[in-house]
């Protein structure tokens, strides 16, 4: 509506399920979103902010004829008239249907359509996913903040996918998903869309650099390639690239972001791609209500970088990035480790079978160690000032890798010696001394063939040994870590040959690799239908990545030097979902030299150390303190070139957990250390959720109106099932043939070329394999939709994705079914009349059913009701809860099963209900509406008083905020006041109803005669 439209124009409300009339054809609102397009940077003129308060963008689906099922976006300001369909004016029309299926889909079209309120659990338990109560944590906990923004930091392991995919789930069963991003590693993004699709069947669209380029060139040039598809999945690395895509990005708007790996985007200021990551991040952070970051390492020692992430998820938080304590930020994270979830798990991770291989080293590779330790480098170095690792250590560091890597550090270090150029005879001496010390360190090397390397000889004793048990068939699967990219190859190449592997049976993976590569590679691991047996990859196969599916084996060929990288490796096998014993194997270096074998004993400390916190401490980081990968593995080194005794060294570890033992209720003006405080903070958020279990009944937020009372759906499939068996469902679908499942509840769907459904299927699917050849199958069966993906039909064809789909509420099958079940049942202004027999209804009775919502400044829904106003012949009897509705009726829960299919009972007769009763139904309508429309206002009166707190709540807290910004002097004091103007109206729009009640007619019911 523009400025010149009249005040009651300026409040009408829009909603989810209201049928409007735009331009002479009915359509049906299926989201509301609030914009503020051409009002940005007029925010001090409050009359225009106001406006843009009221400013909407209708995205409708068509309903009359020759609209039908075309999906359109209107604007409210400058749509010439938009009038929604008044419910005052529906004319009850008697269900003619077998069992009254048209009135039972209509009314349960309408009933999945109300959006929760409340921070309850709606969907996501259903979702095809075992049933573990700490997964569902994160959820509830952001569901009960006001923006969904929030940390999940999980330890390696856990299914943080899955609890980001849990919390999705809700916020589109909300309204509040029907536009996702999720940012993550070019490694990750064919395994995060595939888990979204199995298991939520959320249809993420991969978008890499080149298909963005095809959008582009298949759209106007002043189009925006990320307004294309609705749920997308990028590369981090994509995205960073501000010239290129800069722009789109401010220019498009999401209702959930999810940033993978989230510690790779804090802002730490210490190199250009992090730094353009951070930048990234920041950008999106603003383009998003919901924010989810996930990260098993989310800091990295320093307060700063933390509080960049807990600033991304709300910059009002914390006032001084340098100082916060834990009640700043507890409300924005969740990190739990394996111990803390023991009891929830019951067996779903089995401990690890950890061996350490110990192995006696052969004459040429003692020799190597003897130079090398024996070796004085006298040539100064860019570093020498920096804290590094001495070049011995990093010689030391390469040789316990492979020759192959060692020899690649002596190479590189004598071209640079040989590069320099100087005058100084000492300078040139002491070059010519490493240069001859690393030729004859390269000339012992050399000697360490394959048939002389100790470790690589154990390791194929290993695989060939009947005590290992591999059985080299295609469920099971090995992981070879190694770090350098130099034993890998050497590993690729040598195992190839003595072993008889061929290259599609060996592979290899590593950072040089493109997205599409590495994206190809953890997929064809995770294929039983793939030659694969072995991968070797170098440490960027260590973040996030599932190869627990047929893989239980890892081999860490090199001993890392970080306990963070000890998690990473492991997790890859060690993780949730894992169902047999994981085998980890460390191939451990035995040598007489006292150097070496000291610098051994710092790794076996580190072996120890790691099972240490899995079993005890939850956060390996905690033990060495650094947070950061880099700095452990310099820690470690650091021991090494100081002598220090195993012993000593493990003793260090063990004071460092000790003093993390800190004062959580210090006081707020002194440095606070929120990462020794994790393991306490989540201490006391354990109590806080016991405590909450207790009056989990209770309404402890405006959210919580309405949805305290459980409304009855069908099932799942029951509702489909119904739906397809209706011509008027189905008469333009374009459906060629419904058929059974063998062995499973469930359908097959046969589509006629060019249907309607299957090109609403094909754009809300993640893969075009998905419809393969026109025909898809749905089950309500998790177990045989994966048995579907992962069995002998997968084996049998070269496609990736089974066309089997889990049936649940959020599947695109149930939306358009709830969708073409609103539309085509009941022509504009019109909803059924249903006759009762064998009840206490009489031909005199009459129970009008209806819904209403109220929704806030930004069009989401707070307040919804249900409500059946009952006559008896023009007299007003009483208001009824939709339970008592069911219950007079029998309308809902008589059930019987024929041909294991389950149908209502069919107690209605259209020919038993009187020209009579359907005009009395007319004429009470309007009463029935004037009533509920003061229940619901009741409701907001109700709803506003608990809102009022929140709000001021809210409000004191970004005073505080504002107030110590002020304090600290951090940032200027204009950007503080623009944060906290935004934040301010965000809250009041979040939680301000606004407009007139928006009413829908669901049914009338009245008594028949036997």
């Amino acid at each position: 509506m523009s400025v010149h439209q009249d005040q009651a124009a300026d409040m009408r409300q829009y909603a989810v399920g209201m049928r409007v009339v735009i331009r002479g054809q009915e359509w049906l609102i299926t989201k509301v979103e609030q914009y503020n397009f051409g009002y940005e940077g007029q925010e001090q003129n409050r009359g225009l902010h106001d406006e843009a308060k009221r400013r909407f963008a209708l995205t409708c689906v068509g309903v009359d004829p020759l609209v039908c099922d075309y999906q359109a976006t209107f604007l409210t300001d400058i749509e010439p008239e938009i009038e929604p369909v008044d419910p005052a004016n529906t004319r009850f029309i008697p269900d003619a249907s077998p069992s009254a299926r048209d009135s039972h889909l209509y009314i349960e079209s309408m009933l999945r359509s109300t959006v929760p309120t409340d921070e309850r659990i709606h969907v996501a338990e259903h979702a095809a996913m075992d049933k573990l109560p700490y997964q569902l944590e994160p959820a509830k906990q952001a569901l009960s903040q006001p923006r969904q923004r929030i940390l999940i930091a999980d330890a390696v392991g856990l299914g943080k996918t899955l609890e980001a995919g849990i919390l999705m789930s809700e916020l589109i069963r909300r309204g509040k998903g029907t536009r996702i991003l999720v940012v993550t590693s070019k490694s990750m993004m064919a395994q995060f869309q595939r888990e979204m699709w199995e298991h939520f069947t959320i249809p993420l669209t991969n978008l890499d650099s080149s298909r963005i380029q095809r959008i582009r060139t298949e759209i106007p040039a002043n189009a925006n390639p990320f307004n294309y598809f609705d749920k997308v999945i990028v590369s981090v690395d994509t995205l960073k690239r501000d010239i290129e895509y800069g722009s789109a990005l401010d220019d498009s708007y999401w209702d959930i972001i999810v940033i993978d790996e989230a510690q790779n985007v804090a802002d730490r200021a210490n190199g250009k791609q992090k730094a353009q990551r951070a930048r990234l991040a920041n950008r999106l952070a603003k383009r998003s209500d919901s924010l989810i970051m996930l990260s098993a390492t989310p800091h990295d020692g320093s307060a700063r970088s933390f509080a960049s992430l807990m600033n991304m998820l709300d910059p009002t938080t914390l006032p001084d990035p340098d100082r916060y304590n834990p009640d700043d930020i507890r409300q924005l994270y969740i990190r739990r480790f394996k111990k803390d979830v023991s009891d929830d798990v019951s067996g779903s991770f089995p401990p690890p079978n950890i061996v350490e291989e110990d192995v006696k080293a052969t004459d040429e590779e003692e020799a190597a160690f003897d130079y090398l330790t024996s070796m004085t480098m006298r040539a100064e170095t860019k570093d020498s000032s920096k804290r590094s690792m001495l070049f011995r250590t990093t010689l030391e560091k390469s040789l316990f890798s492979s020759p192959a890597a060692c020899l690649m550090t002596i190479d590189e270090r004598i071209k640079r010696l040989r590069a320099r150029t100087t005058t100084d005879e000492t300078k040139r001496a002491n070059i010519a001394h490493d240069i001859a010390q690393l030729e004859e360190l390269r000339s012992l090397v050399q000697r360490i063939t394959p048939e002389h390397f100790a470790r690589y000889q154990r390791l194929l004793q290993l695989l060939q040994s009947p005590s290992y048990h591999w059985t080299r068939n295609r469920e099971d699967r090995i992981v070879i870590f190694t770090e350098r990219i130099e034993t890998k190859n050497f590993l690729a190449e040598h195992l190839r040959k003595d072993l008889g592997l061929s290259e599609r049976e060996l592979v290899t993976m590593d950072g040089s690799m493109s997205d599409l590569q590495q994206q190809e590679t953890v997929t064809d691991f995770n294929d039983p239908k793939k030659p694969i047996r072995i991968l070797v990859a170098s440490d960027v196969a260590s973040e996030g990545l599932n190869l627990h599916h047929l893989a239980h084996r890892l081999i860490h060929f090199d001993t890392p030097w970080s306990l963070m990288v000890f998690q990473q490796r492991n997790g890859r096998i060690d993780r949730y979902g894992q169902h047999k014993t994981p085998d980890i194997r460390f191939m451990r270096i035995g040598s007489e030299n006292p150097k070496i074998k000291g610098d051994e004993r710092i790794l076996q400390v580190l072996i120890a150390k790691e099972k240490q916190a899995r079993d005890n401490i939850g956060d390996p980081a905690t033990l060495m303190k650094v947070y950061n990968v880099n700095d452990e593995m310099m820690m470690t080194a650091q021991a090494m070139e100081d002598g220090e005794s195993d012993e000593r060294f493990a003793a260090r570890l063990d004071g460092n957990v000790q003093e993390t033992q800190i004062d959580v209720d210090a006081d707020e003006n002194d440095f606070f250390d929120p990462f020794a405080a994790l393991d306490q903070l989540d201490a006391a958020a354990e109590s806080d959720e016991e405590h909450h279990a207790d009056t989990d009944d209770e309404a402890t937020s405006p959210y919580t109106q309405m949805n305290d009372r459980a409304v009855q759906l069908m099932d799942d499939l029951q509702f489909v099932e119904q739906a397809l068996q209706s011509p008027k469902i189905t008469g333009h679908a374009g459906i060629a043939r419904v058929e059974d499942l063998d062995g499973a509840k469930g359908f097959r769907l046969d589509f006629s070329k060019d249907s309607q459904l299957y090109k609403w299927l094909a754009r809300r699917s993640p893969n075009s394999e998905v419809l393969h050849d026109h025909t898809a199958s749905w089950s309500t069966d998790a177990d045989y939709v994966r048995a579907q993906s992962e069995g002998l039909m997968a084996q049998l064809s070269d496609e990736r994705w089974s066309n089997t789909q889990y049936l649940w509420a959020l599947n695109p099958i149930s939306e358009w079914v709830e969708m073409k079940a609103s539309t085509v049942l009941y022509g504009r202004g019109e909803a059924p009349i249903i006759g009762i027999r064998d009840s206490e209804l009489t031909a005199q009775d009459t129970i009008i059913l209806l819904t209403a919502s109220i929704a806030n400044n930004r069009a989401i829904p707070v307040i919804n009701e249900w409500m059946g106003i009952r006559y008896h012949d023009d007299s007003f009897v009483e208001a009824m809860i939709i339970e008592d509705v069911w219950r007079v009726t029998g309308y809902r829960g008589k059930y019987y099963a024929a041909d294991d299919k389950t149908l209502y009972v069919n107690t209605v007769t259209d020919e038993s209900i009187s020209d009579g009763q359907c005009l009395r139904a007319q004429q009470l309508l309007p009463d029935a509406i004037q009533r509920m429309n003061e229940q619901i206002r009741s409701d907001e009166r109700t709803y506003v008083k608990d809102a009022e707190q929140h709000i001021d709540e809210q409000l004191e807290r970004i005073i505080r905020w504002r107030d110590s910004r002020k304090r600290f002097g951090t940032r200027s004091e204009r950007e503080s006041e623009r944060f906290f103007d935004d934040y301010r109206q965000w809250v009041q729009d979040s939680y301000e109803t606004t407009g007139e009640p928006v009413i829908r007619v669901a049914a009338a019911f009245t008594g028949v005669q036997q």
